[in-house]
């Protein structure tokens, strides 16, 4: 790995020819920013902090709740401790939905109890819950297919292949039965749908997550099961025999209630130059404390924008976006797109897959920013981060300030691995968070902003991007 790394670092300096960077404005010194990275690898503790904080006084922080509320007060209060400009919230009012009592059960032919979690828009079984034989679907596109009526007063049952990736991919490849496995169960009369849990571990910890129904559809009870758990409801079908469960869920609607945004600001030197916004989310779902999912993201976007403080000011305003209620429907992300639709922006960031080491990095710049491009390759290949030629995507959160204004991204890759063995579950905890690994991340981000920030050069890319 270190020869490789060796061999990229000389192969990025080719890059930084004198045409490319003499180009572009002016920024940071080369040996500024290095030391503004190598002091993050070597000690950041502040996104350590931020992530023991926020799961140990506030740990679960479902969007709507006031869990929720309490976190953005903490988050307000240890935004201002260390010393951000224009702290605020956004509030902005959403639907809410709520857990309740959660069982589930064989009752012929070989009588179990199953573990399960139900998705969030879920609906309700009634205290008395629902009994009902099991109708097997392998995969969501046999759901797909299964006639319309076929499921009249039966559970479906959808599982599915999910195996770990480094970049997350699989993620979009089987989520699809989550996200809308419900919605077509329903449409096809299901009385209830249970999934195997859309992750990659083998612990007996379901994994929750939103799945929504479309207008007109009456949502059905819908829960995941652990994988062992779905694996054994695998083997008992597989004995040929009808297979019949009992499913309680009991969530409920709450109403509209206030959610928001946390705001937080490094006021750059020039309020001409558009502004950089960069984001996690705040909220959590509630089976865990949100430590990778997304307190980590938290911690690293706020560390390196600290450590971008400590330097001379920026030339461009950088904007800490702590997001809320990502997890039940992105309604934080949505509501700073529309009520800072208006102001300019030049590009967005996020962390949101946990706390992985930064292994690649993605751009969407016009051909003008070669020079920073490179200069940023440059300054990641000490830390083992190598571009790749996929265009950044940005995330959930500046998703929709993104579409508004057609800004500039770049995405520092996450390893995620062992992201979707904790993602959504109760093991969603501290003890994940590997301090080296939050380091490296810290580091990739500073060295990164260090130069965005000072980069007074066009940022949005070309309109064929």
């Amino acid at each position: 790995m270190k020869k490789n790394i060796e061999l990229f670092a000389a192969a990025s300096a080719l890059l930084l020819t004198p045409s490319l960077v003499s180009a572009a404005p002016a920024g940071p010194k080369t040996d500024s920013v290095a030391a503004l990275r190598d002091k993050a690898l070597e000690g950041d503790e502040v996104a350590y902090g931020i992530v023991e904080g926020l799961t140990t006084e506030i740990g679960p922080r479902q969007g709507g709740t006031q869990a929720e509320a309490r976190a953005r007060i903490w988050a307000v209060a240890k935004l201002k401790a260390l010393g951000f400009d224009n702290v605020r919230v956004e509030e902005y009012q959403m639907p809410t939905w709520v857990r309740g009592a959660e069982t589930a059960e064989t009752i012929s032919p070989f009588p179990q109890r199953l573990a399960v979690a139900a998705l969030g828009n879920s609906g309700s079984t009634g205290d008395a819950g629902i009994e009902a034989e099991i109708v097997y679907f392998p995969t969501i596109d046999e759901l797909r297919a299964a006639p319309d009526g076929s499921l009249n007063g039966k559970i479906a049952f959808v599982s599915h292949n999910m195996k770990a990736t480094q970049d997350g991919s699989s993620y979009g490849a089987f989520g699809p039965a989550r996200f809308v496995g419900p919605n077509i169960a329903a449409k096809k009369g299901a009385a209830a749908i249970v999934i195997r849990s859309i992750g990659t571990d083998h612990h007996r910890n379901p994994h929750t997550g939103n799945t929504n129904f479309d207008p007109g559809v009456t949502p059905i009870p819908a829960g995941a099961l652990s994988i062992p758990d779905a694996e054994n409801l695998e083997r008992m079908i597989a004995r040929g025999k009808p297979v019949r469960i009992k499913l309680k869920l009991t969530p409920q609607n709450i109403g509209m209630q206030t959610s928001g945004n946390v705001l937080a600001e490094v006021k750059g030197s020039n309020p001409k130059l558009p502004i950089i916004v960069i984001a996690c989310h705040l909220d959590s779902w509630d089976l865990g404390t949100g430590a990778i999912d997304d307190a980590a993201g938290c911690g690293i976007i706020g560390a390196a924008a600290l450590h971008l403080k400590s330097m001379d000011k920026p030339k461009r305003t950088v904007r800490l976006l702590w997001a809320g209620a990502e997890e039940v429907g992105i309604w934080g992300g949505r509501d700073y797109g529309e009520k800072h639709a208006g102001e300019p922006h030049a590009l967005a960031m996020e962390s949101d897959f946990g706390a992985g080491k930064v292994w690649a990095a993605d751009f969407r710049l016009p051909a003008s920013a070669a020079g920073l491009r490179a200069q940023i390759v440059a300054a990641l290949a000490p830390l083992g981060v190598v571009p790749r030629r996929e265009l950044a995507g940005g995330g959930a959160d500046v998703g929709a300030i993104i579409a508004a204004q057609k800004l500039g991204i770049i995405d520092l890759q996450q390893d995620g691995t062992k992201y979707f063995d904790l993602h959504h579950t109760p093991d969603d905890t501290l003890d994940k968070i590997d301090k080296a690994e939050l380091r490296q991340n810290v580091a990739a981000w500073a060295a990164t902003l260090a130069l965005v920030a000072n980069y007074e050069g066009e940022l949005k890319p070309e309109p064929a991007q």
